[in-house]
């Protein structure tokens, strides 16, 4: 036996996996083999009861034409038939099951009968095999129509001794009701045989899905977890083959998390280290600066203490952003806090430095009655600093004269910060990639594209949300919501 080359297999698009589910495929090759087994199975049960209804169509045309030899009989010389009108009414009353007969003698010679009837396949010049009947299918005439019968072919002897001689009784019935016998044994075959084939298929179809039913899960496991999650994957029970799949995606997660880990740490410790020697030459500038005299000198230390003072203020940020990673927000833990009294404590830690750049800093609704808190479930020093570098931008870009207002409500199960300016804003197409790591919508200024990147770090971390909207009729709200605490 050959066999199949895998290519061919390959060009039939649907017995290979393709684009379709892996359930689907295993249903095709499973559910497939069933199919043809069933359609060979139906073959063979037809060709078996066919078999069998021809032995029972046989055996009544072999009976039948014995009773008809028997009503003609030798008398002398000649023939005696003895075959009354009833029995013959009876023999051919069944319109539906029609049977024709003939009697010759010797054979092909008609003497008894109502049809001419083809003569056996079997019939020679050798001596006829007497009183063993011979079956052979053909087709007579009926009312101009062909109709194809069964005959049952008796060659009986009689005759002197000296002078034997052959008679041949014929008889024949349509192979209607050989069909219907067959057609009706098949039904009574397949009708079982259908419902084993579906029942198994059912039951494939349930293995399947149990089978299965680990890779579900496994889907589940993977589809709903966060983006920045990175521990193991659990599977408590499942196949060998899964478990093997699970084991080499938590290495997977184990080697990304080594790597983030590592980047965090380099840049968490490549801050530190840089903060010392950034602070020591903002002050040897400053120093410098009151020290010397020369306005050209002076200039040239100015520039040098800016970039001192971007290069310390871009460390801070970097430091942050190492804090607010996942794996930081959630070693440093949560807890309960009013919201309204750390964003008043912020607010006003950032006056003097609002002061200095001519910006009027102040807190809404801030009356002699104090305002109800605002109690939420969050990591109150990365909130803090959430909170202060937004207002730190309003600082930086809103501009001398502008005003900075900072604003905390309570409002359909959310806490809710704003702090609007009104400097001259973002443009709005610039209001989704200022979120991105190192982008600035402006060149003026001393920043380094990190605030509100940090912010949105923050927020999502506590399961938040940070929009900018731009505030008529002129400057910029920048829009937090958080989870208020149940």
């Amino acid at each position: 036996m050959t066999d199949v080359p895998s290519g061919l297999l390959r060009n039939v698009p649907w017995l290979t996996p393709g684009s379709r589910s892996l359930r689907t495929h295993l249903l095709v090759w499973l559910l497939l083999p069933q199919l043809v087994l069933w359609a060979a199975a139906a073959v063979i049960t037809y060709n078996v009861a066919a078999r069998y209804a021809n032995l029972a169509i046989d055996r009544s045309l072999y009976q039948a034409s014995q009773a008809l030899g028997r009503q003609v009989k030798p008398l002398g010389n000649g023939l005696l038939v003895d075959f009354p009108r009833a029995a013959r009414d009876i023999i051919e009353s069944d319109p539906d099951d029609k049977v024709y007969y003939m009697v010759s003698s010797p054979p092909g010679e008609f003497i008894l009968g109502n049809r001419k009837l083809p003569q056996p396949p079997a019939a020679t010049n050798a001596a006829p095999p007497y009183d063993r009947p011979v079956f052979y299918n053909a087709t007579v005439e009926q009312d101009g129509k062909p109709v194809a019968v069964r005959i049952a072919a008796l060659y009986v002897g009689w005759g002197e001794d000296d002078l034997p001689q052959t008679m041949l009784v014929q008889i024949a019935k349509s192979r209607a009701s050989r069909d219907a016998l067959a057609g009706q044994i098949l039904i009574d075959m397949a009708l079982p045989l259908s419902g084993l084939v579906l029942l198994m298929s059912v039951i494939v179809w349930a293995g399947i899905r149990a089978g299965l039913a680990p890779l579900a899960r496994l889907r589940d496991a993977v589809v709903d977890r966060a983006p920045d999650n990175l521990t193991p994957i659990q599977l408590t029970t499942a196949p060998e083959e899964v478990r093997v799949l699970v084991s080499a995606l938590n290495e997977l997660l184990h080697a990304v998390r080594h790597s983030v880990a590592g980047q965090r740490r380099f840049i968490s410790d490549a801050a530190h280290q840089l903060r010392t020697p950034l602070a020591g030459l903002k002050s040897q500038t400053e120093l410098a600066l009151k020290e010397t005299a020369d306005p050209e000198l002076k200039q040239r230390l100015q520039r040098v203490h800016d970039s001192a003072t971007r290069s310390a203020h871009l460390v801070s940020q970097l430091l942050t952003l190492a804090r607010a990673e996942p794996e930081s927000t959630n070693s440093i833990g949560r807890s309960r806090f009013d919201l309204r009294r750390a964003i008043e404590d912020v607010t006003a830690e950032m006056v003097p430095r609002a002061l200095a750049a001519g910006i009027d800093l102040g807190m809404a609704d801030s009356g002699p009655t104090p305002p109800p808190p605002v109690p939420v479930d969050a990591n109150p020093l990365l909130i803090r600093e959430a909170v202060a570098n937004v207002i730190d931008n309003a600082i930086r870009y809103a501009g001398r004269g502008a005003e900075v207002t900072v604003r905390v409500v309570a409002q359909d199960q959310r806490a809710i910060v704003e702090v609007e300016d009104s400097g001259p804003g973002i443009p709005p197409e610039h209001h989704q990639a200022v979120f991105e790591r190192f982008f600035r919508a402006t060149h003026e200024g001393s920043g380094c594209g990190l605030g509100l990147a940090i912010v949105k770090e923050i927020v999502e971390r506590h399961d938040g949300r940070v929009e900018l909207h731009t505030r008529a009729p002129r400057g910029l709200r920048v829009h937090i919501q958080l989870r208020l605490a149940s």
